[in-house]
């Protein structure tokens, strides 16, 4: 399992010692489109690395789902107040393709934080990108255009532009499908 666990670019900074850690606690589950393993207002037990396959990360509004955040092979899944506070989180992270996670108990991620140095570095390094991430996304929201923003999207993530549904990728945009479609349409 190490090898594999290698492979995968989330644990490519550490060393083969904490990768044997990790192993020790991790099982792999598969899933079917559709589910959703994290879900708002629980306390979310586990973290995952999605191994192969599609998410997204929303909230229900009103009278629509928004979606604010995609996730690839190798991206990490977790309710961070979940992770962080212990409580229920706020969103609902959704497999978009039949996928293959990885799964640890957080409780187990927590006693290797407390026993490895490295390894908790690696937590703190997780948690401080997933928030510039969260940071860059607010930025772009406020001061992008939709235009813009779908161009960058595009750059940044081809393979979602083929493999999710337009709806997700308009709610992620903050645009509706109409004019989603007029931007693709500007686009090509």
């Amino acid at each position: 399992m190490i090898e594999q666990l290698r492979n995968i670019a989330v644990f490519t900074a550490l060393s083969d010692g904490s990768l044997y850690e990790f192993a020790k606690h991790i099982e792999y589950v598969k899933h079917q489109k559709g589910t959703i393993i994290i879900r708002a207002d629980k306390i979310e037990p586990h973290f995952y690395v999605l191994e192969r396959g599609i998410a997204r990360a929303y909230s229900d509004g009103e009278n629509q789902q928004i979606t604010f955040w995609f996730g690839q092979s190798g991206n990490v899944l977790f309710s961070f107040n979940s992770y962080i506070n212990n409580q229920p989180g706020y969103e609902n992270i959704e497999l978009l393709e039949d996928s293959i996670l990885m799964r640890m108990r957080l409780s187990n991620l927590f006693l290797l934080y407390d026993k490895h140095l490295e390894i908790a570095n690696w937590g703190r390094k997780i948690a401080e990108q997933e928030l510039i991430a969260t940071e860059r996304r607010l930025i772009d929201r406020a001061f992008k255009g939709a235009a813009e923003r779908y161009q960058e999207f595009v750059a940044q993530s081809p393979e979602l532009i083929k493999r999710v549904a337009l709806k997700h990728i308009a709610s992620y945009l903050g645009v509706t499908q109409v004019t989603l479609s007029r931007i693709r349409a500007a686009y090509k």
